[in-house]
């Protein structure tokens, strides 16, 4: 059977075996998928550091009907993050961008703007050797792109709009709510920080946040991804790393 071959993002990689990989990936031309990379974990390998955390590759793959998972015959490095990957606060901001991505994206569907997002938010990570507003940038156009994006502006539950006034959320209810509507637990999320929301239409390399702004952009990060988690039922483990940085 002749390989294919997708230009892709490595989402995760688990050992397998005595020598293989179990490698998680995501094809430009072939959406998600698991494969296994032979001999992957032995000192001599002919991956190299093609499998790291995030990596843009080329990869060739062999899928048989009867198997889950493909063979791995070959895998090209075409852009690597170093500096991200082996520095443990970007690598924190790198590992809640692969687990997302893992919780949203269906196997072997192609997702052609997702990619490019992944990409981005990789390469901005590096670039500004920072994730903070990398990864809000990432989890707005994650939610917008799942069709889960609510209203910023009006309360979900009366349709109130907020004004300068702070609306409120949670992990357990969708959309934003007002004072009146609010249920207990719930968290404030400012004007300011809800006002993200219309600066993140921009090109991410062209957004930058003052300052005075850090709190208000942390409020509007940690709202997405309580959709995220509330939309894919499942929670991100690696959000807890993010609190110790």
């Amino acid at each position: 059977m002749p390989a294919r071959e997708t230009e892709a993002i490595i989402l995760k990689t688990f050992p397998l075996g005595e020598a293989d990989r179990l490698v998680s990936f995501f094809g430009r031309t072939s959406g998600r998928i698991r494969g296994v990379a032979g001999g992957a974990r032995r000192l001599k390998n002919r991956y190299g550091s093609s499998l790291e955390l995030l990596s843009h590759v080329q990869i060739w793959y062999v899928e048989k009907e009867t198997r889950d998972l493909v063979r791995i015959q070959q895998c090209e490095l075409l852009e690597s993050f170093h500096k991200a990957q082996a520095d443990y606060g970007l690598s924190t901001g790198l590992a809640v961008v692969s687990e997302t991505a893992e919780r949203v994206l269906p196997e072997q569907e192609v997702a052609e703007p997702m990619f490019r997002l992944l990409l981005l938010t990789v390469r901005e990570i590096e670039r500004r050797a920072e994730w903070k507003l990398p990864l809000a940038y990432f989890a707005f156009w994650t939610v917008k792109l799942g069709g889960w994006m609510p209203p910023l502006d009006r309360c979900a539950s009366c349709g109130k709009q907020f004004g300068e006034g702070p609306a409120f959320q949670s992990a357990l209810f969708d959309g934003l709510h007002c004072e009146n509507c609010r249920k207990p637990g719930m968290r404030p999320i400012s004007r300011v920080g809800r006002e993200f929301g219309g600066k993140f239409a921009a090109r991410l390399e062209e957004i930058s946040v003052a300052p005075a702004q850090e709190t208000s952009l942390r409020e509007f990060r940690e709202t997405l991804f309580n959709w995220i988690e509330l939309h894919t039922e499942r929670k991100l483990f690696t959000r807890e790393m993010l609190e110790t940085n």
